[in-house]
């Protein structure tokens, strides 16, 4: 899968996991913020998507984790830690 197939599944995840449906995947800039300025995500849109990433994409991720905020600071943040992150079994 190339990075931009993998950037436009996780629009598609970010809009159909918490229901945006009056935004399309190429309306969301890949290097935009997902929370407050940007998309205007909350807490609990990122622990929607969290759970979303997790069932789509086998990724790891932990709450103790420090990075999460970082990892999920734009599309091009959660891309590049799909691509790279640690798999679940």
């Amino acid at each position: 899968m190339t990075m931009d197939d993998l950037k436009l599944q996780i629009k598609e995840l970010i809009i159909g996991s918490l229901e945006l449906e009056d935004i399309k995947p190429e309306n969301i800039d890949d290097s935009a913020p997902l929370f407050r300025e940007g998309l205007g995500l909350d807490s609990i849109d990122a622990l929607e998507l969290g759970v979303a990433i997790k069932k789509k994409f086998g990724v790891r991720l932990s709450a103790e984790n420090a990075d999460n905020k970082k990892h999920f600071a734009s599309v091009n943040a959660l891309a590049s830690f799909i691509q790279n992150g640690e798999k679940t079994l």
